[in-house]
């Protein structure tokens, strides 16, 4: 997600500078820059929730990270906060959707637990 954000706004920084190149173009700029405005009243970061599967050394992180992917079928991510490194799961928008989810997950790592984070709606 964040690197779709970086993509847009580095086409939107190209197109104005293309734009800007043509004095008659004035008009589509000013549109242009009203619609990056709008884009980003409508694209805040928000509450969220994550869970976090592990935190511990790297080769048990990259364990962990495998066997739920292969187990869950899902992306996990690893984080290192040295000399800590983090497994996280999900982007839930809710607390109700990450504890659904917890339960599940629960059964085959008995110590994942929820973690409050900032999400891109």
């Amino acid at each position: 997600m964040e690197l779709k954000k970086i993509f847009l706004s580095t086409l939107l920084i190209c197109l104005v500078f293309v734009l800007n190149t043509s004095a008659q173009q004035g008009e589509k700029i000013d549109q242009i820059l009203a619609k990056k405005i709008e884009y980003n009243k409508n694209n805040q970061k928000s509450k969220g929730y994550k869970i976090q599967l592990y935190n511990g050394n790297e080769t048990s992180a990259y364990r962990i990270k495998g066997n739920f992917e292969a187990e869950f079928g899902m992306v996990a991510v690893i984080k290192p906060q040295l000399p800590d490194w983090k497994v996280q799961v999900g982007n839930y928008k809710t607390r109700l959707e990450a504890d659904r989810a917890l339960l599940l997950i629960r059964k085959k790592f008995v110590g994942a637990f929820i973690l409050e984070t900032e999400i891109y709606l």
